[in-house]
């Protein structure tokens, strides 16, 4: 899932929410709507979520 967050192309001091924007255009009309499927997208968000957090922590560290 680290190379779906590098393709949603949001800057490393982006907000959450323009993480979860961004990453909502990469799935497709249906599963975003579809109920069955919502677990799936909270753990697909969660990922984006997470691996943004280690980016910005990363930064941090670094002083980039």
């Amino acid at each position: 899932m680290l190379g779906t967050y590098h393709r949603l192309n949001v800057h490393v001091f982006a907000s959450w929410r323009d993480v979860i924007r961004a990453a909502s255009t990469k799935l497709k009309r249906e599963a975003r709507r579809d109920p069955a499927r919502r677990d799936a997208r909270k753990v697909f968000y969660r990922e984006m979520l997470r691996h943004h957090r280690d980016a910005q922590e990363l930064v941090r560290a670094w002083r980039l």
